[in-house]
């Protein structure tokens, strides 16, 4: 039986439950691999090749060759370990960061500086729907603020 995860319907986020977890297992093995210097030596001097030692899909390693890591994220890697390969290539969190956001690091950089990325568009698709029935209408129609309880 699957779970129920309203959290899904956030545009633009993935999620890193246990089913993300467990779909990225080895490839954020892999990527933890990169915390030695001779690993990374090795995935530098032929990246397929060493990429090829560990149990990920093809998908997953087309996704690291080509360093796309949004890809990398959908298919259960975890930033904090996809931020190893970045590391390996030179770069900085916040070099990441921008890349994956189609931003330059300076304009990412700039960004950040100002106070982030608006909220427009990051809500749940839902709200105010069914995906946060706890902010449904009571009684008369008119809207309760209501906080759920634990366990509810």
């Amino acid at each position: 039986m699957a779970l129920s995860k309203p959290y899904t319907d956030v545009p633009g986020t993935i999620i890193f439950d246990a089913e993300q977890s467990r779909k990225g297992y080895h490839l954020n093995q892999f990527c933890m691999s990169l915390m030695k210097a001779d690993n990374r030596a090795r995935f530098k001097a032929n990246e397929r090749a060493y990429l090829d030692e560990w149990p990920m899909t093809e998908d997953q390693k087309a996704a690291v060759l080509a360093r796309d890591l949004n890809r990398c994220m959908a298919l259960g890697g975890n930033i904090y370990f996809l931020a190893k390969i970045g590391a390996t290539d030179g770069l900085s969190f916040q070099q990441m960061a921008g890349s994956m956001t189609g931003m330059t690091e300076e304009e990412y950089r700039h960004m950040m500086i100002s106070g982030g990325r608006s909220p427009e568009g990051n809500r749940y698709v839902g709200e105010d729907g069914d995906a946060q029935a706890h902010r449904q209408p009571q009684g008369s129609g008119a809207r309760a603020a209501t906080t759920p309880t634990r366990g509810a």
